[in-house]
């Protein structure tokens, strides 16, 4: 089975920057599937634009635009395309550099779709640094990279709580439920008091529950700004804002950009 070496993907490569054994790169998915292969080292595709599906041989995970996905380099997968289009950003940790800054390697095991907000905002951050590529990008990255390990120790170490079966129906919600996320609605839905909720947040999610709820805003609306189709009129109630001043104070806050400056930036 062939083994991917560093900064090799299936498909178009758009650009490449390295950072002292790190690599970030573009690339467009051009086949309709790849061959099983393996990876040199382990790496992170955030899909920009399309829809794309990884598959290892225990499980398929549709990854649409706006996923982040975890590729494992010790297991064999394949990816397929199921859109005209589709692109992604990639981030390869070489183990050397994890060695070197104090960075587990239990930390990277395990292919998967990554869920959490915080990475996905953390990713976005990256993207632009990596797009922007300026005088002060580098130490940008450097710093990135060490809160992206420290946001997947922190999700490590959650995963490995004996979590109330609850939990996981708030983290579905959380993810998929378009309605709006008030703590009473969040109460009916799981039958649980939003006292509890609201305490048991921070052990379950690392972060509080409006923390959480507006970092899933800013992950949902990433995607969406790369898609120059989508008005922000209408990504700011597709979001569930009130208005327009709304969503651009959150998105700032945690991109330290407008969403119309970012999305000129990007496109």
């Amino acid at each position: 089975m062939k083994i991917l070496t560093k900064g090799k993907y299936y498909g178009s490569p758009n650009s490449e920057v390295s950072f002292n054994g790190v690599l970030l790169s573009q690339y467009t998915y051009t086949g309709d599937k790849t061959d099983w292969h393996y990876h040199e080292n382990p790496y992170f595709m955030y899909v920009l634009h399309g829809n794309m599906k990884d598959s290892n041989t225990r499980v398929q995970t549709l990854c649409p635009s706006g996923s982040l996905m975890f590729n494992n380099w010790q297991e064999a997968h394949y990816g397929s395309k199921h859109s005209d289009k589709a692109s992604g950003f990639h981030l390869e940790f070489e183990v050397d550099w994890l060695k070197t800054n104090g960075i587990p390697l239990h930390l990277l095991e395990g292919s998967q779709l990554i869920e959490n907000p915080q990475l996905h905002v953390l990713f976005a951050r990256l993207y632009r640094e990596f797009v922007l590529s300026d005088d002060y990008s580098e130490v940008s990255v450097e710093v990135l990279l060490l809160q992206i390990c420290e946001a997947l120790g922190n999700q490590k170490e959650i995963n490995t709580l004996d979590n109330p079966i609850w939990v996981d129906g708030l983290k579905e919600l959380l993810h998929y439920d378009s309605s709006s996320l008030s703590l009473d609605y969040l109460s009916s839905e799981l039958n649980i008091h939003p006292v509890h909720i609201s305490r048991a947040a921070s052990k379950y999610l690392s972060m509080s529950l409006g923390e959480y709820i507006r970092q899933q805003k800013i992950k949902k609306a990433i995607p969406l700004l790369l898609d120059p189709s989508n008005s922000l009129t209408t990504i700011t109630y597709q979001l569930g804002f009130s208005d327009q001043s709304h969503f651009t104070r959150t998105f700032k806050a945690y991109m330290n950009n407008t969403p119309s400056a970012f999305r000129k930036q990007m496109i």
